[in-house]
């Protein structure tokens, strides 16, 4: 990334703490209405909440007039940023990571893509848009903080999180558990929007798994993700098979996709 976009990126995607823990009975972001509403973080761009179904965050030009004044929303920078992040997205293209799986097949003897079906697991709420049964949005991060796994003909299970998270923060013993009982078959990589600086002040629970910074949320914007923890089950061969908090998943369910999907 060249000096510009270095700058401006620092200037507007390091998430402020100004409002941390600031409460609002309600939340109304277009047709979403929030119930019980804790401000966690407010960047130039989102806002980042918990409430009575969740986490969550939104676009501040999508608030009302008189919360976006509150927040000290300004529209031009806000633009500033989003161009910016648009433009060291373009910039990133060469370092762009893609999931590995085995090799394709001659286009002569293509696989048949399995689609879910109704036997598989279905988790009871979705904060994201569904890609269930589809191919999963192209794999991009920043930087990994942990050495690249070799994903080569095996599962991946990529968690959307955050140090500020509590659900988040519970999930990563039951992660760490996933990796380890099925280490032969199944990638565990956990994604994260803020800084390497805020993801490595984070000592406990201690990750046994791959971890990637990537503040642009590039992939997260792909799935439309409303609410975290969000994880995505990728087979062998690109197709999401399980979307959802990760809670839902237990050695069962997991076993399940990993029998019925894996090659």
């Amino acid at each position: 990334m060249n000096t510009f976009l270095r700058t401006v990126a620092a200037a507007f995607f390091i998430i402020l703490a100004a409002r941390a823990d600031e409460h609002l009975d309600v939340l109304k972001v277009r047709s979403d209405t929030y119930s019980n509403v804790t401000v966690t973080a407010v960047s130039a761009t989102d806002i980042y909440f918990t409430h009575s179904r969740g986490m969550g965050n939104a676009k501040l030009k999508y608030l009302d007039p008189a919360l976006q004044k509150h927040f000290a929303y300004d529209a031009s920078q806000a633009t500033t940023a989003e161009k910016a992040q648009a433009q060291a997205g373009a910039q990133y293209q060469e370092q762009i990571l893609h999931a590995q799986t085995v090799p394709r097949q001659p286009e002569s003897t293509p696989k048949p893509v399995q689609a879910a079906n109704e036997q598989d697991y279905v988790a009871p709420k979705l904060y994201a848009r569904s890609v269930r049964g589809q191919r999963a949005p192209e794999f991009v991060v920043e930087k990994w903080l942990t050495p690249r796994p070799d994903a080569t003909g095996k599962f991946l299970l990529i968690d959307f999180w955050a140090t500020w998270c509590g659900p988040c923060r519970r999930s990563i013993p039951e992660l760490n558990a996933f990796q380890a009982r099925f280490q032969d078959r199944l990638v565990v990589i956990g994604v994260s929007g803020e800084s390497e600086a805020d993801i490595r002040k984070m000592t406990a629970p201690h990750i046994d798994y791959a971890v990637a910074s990537d503040p642009q949320e590039r992939m997260d914007h792909s799935l439309a993700i409303t609410g975290i923890p969000h994880c995505i089950l990728v087979d062998p061969t690109g197709i999401v098979r399980y979307e959802g908090m990760p809670t839902y998943l237990d050695d069962a369910k997991l076993q399940h996709f990993l029998d019925k999907y894996g090659r």
